[in-house]
């Protein structure tokens, strides 16, 4: 799999990174339901082994069961062949599982320490910040103390505990207020055919300030994948969070989402490839992308996902996609 420089890092990664969201299990708070750790494992090693050469991990995901896993799967994997290992801070929880969002530099700290330990790691190759604030829609505002949190991010580097540090979900403002402190090596904001809110002002900055860009959801959490029906989504377990709150899922948005995918699968077929495939190129198209995170419980679902790094969109076929994402504005 080819791959791209990672903003100012050192770091060249494959279009394609493996997302662990999902490795987290079942009965927390933004769960996906429930998962098989073996599978977990096996997907990681099948993504290994097709070239994907990082993965993307948070504390926050399972409360720490996702980086056990990462640890888990990486055990043995000799050097030349172990993926970079990115992961992310800010979510916390307490003894209940109940998450909450803490920039406090104590909490970073204990953060950090406690994910190296899970990942079973010297020093975190790249260290991001998953939320400016929380609620998500209160992170384009004021955002207090992302200063002081992105100075203890600088200093865990000084301090050799991470290689690099990055950003999730900041928006440009914030950006410009942390990059006057230390220079920001990455952003991971979302990204797909259906929320294209960073083509407008946060790509061409990050561009312009050499910053990488991994996205994440380019299937809009399997919405776009081909493979989500009415039946499926009604059929989810009651503790995957998309089922109740994401709105995507729900009508008046899932019929439109859904004719999307049939775009998809007509484009597909002419290639002998997936709606899934399609989506996620779509996205790692974009000059300014470095990346795109996919999720995968399973290793054939690997398979799928790793050859969407190679898939080369036609002109004509992308002014085909625009026009059907000016239908489905215009009908909403």
């Amino acid at each position: 799999m080819k791959t791209r420089q990672l903003g100012n890092t050192s770091f060249q990664i494959s279009a394609i990174g493996f997302g662990s969201w999902a490795l987290g299990g079942g009965k927390w708070q933004f769960s996906w339901g429930e998962q098989d750790d073996a599978d977990s494992v096996a997907a990681i090693h099948r993504a290994i082994d097709l070239g994907v050469n990082w993965i993307d991990t948070a504390a926050g995901y399972g409360l720490g069961h996702s980086e056990e896993i990462v640890a888990r799967a990486l055990r043995g994997i000799p050097p030349s062949r172990r993926p970079y290992v990115f992961t992310k801070c800010s979510m916390v929880w307490d003894e209940s599982g109940v998450i909450s969002h803490n920039l406090s530099p104590a909490s970073l700290r204990r953060e950090a320490e406690d994910s190296l330990r899970r990942l079973k790691m010297d020093a975190i190759d790249l260290y991001q910040i998953h939320w400016p604030a929380l609620p998500p829609e209160e992170a384009g505002g004021p955002a207090p103390g992302i200063e002081e949190a992105w100075s203890t991010l600088a200093d865990l580097r000084k301090q050799g505990k991470v290689r690099f540090i990055g950003v999730s979900n900041f928006s440009v403002p914030q950006l410009e207020r942390i990059a006057r402190i230390a220079p920001v090596s990455s952003l991971q904001p979302p990204y797909s055919l259906i929320r294209r809110e960073i083509e407008a002002e946060i790509l061409p900055y990050c561009e312009r300030h050499n910053i990488g860009v991994i996205v994440y959801s380019p299937m809009q959490n399997g919405l776009l994948s081909g493979k989500m029906t009415r039946e499926r989504i009604a059929a989810l377990p009651g503790d995957d969070w998309r089922k109740t709150r994401n709105p995507d899922f729900q009508e008046p948005k899932l019929a439109q989402n859904l004719r999307l995918v049939e775009k998809l699968r007509a484009i597909g077929q002419r290639h002998g490839r997936t709606p899934a495939q399609l989506a996620i190129a779509w996205t790692v198209r974009h000059p300014a992308v470095t990346g795109a995170i996919v999720g995968a419980r399973r290793p054939e679902q690997v398979n799928e996902i790793a050859g969407a790094a190679d898939f080369r969109f036609s002109e004509s076929e992308l002014e085909e996609i625009d026009r059907a994402l000016s239908a489905l504005a215009a009908a909403s």
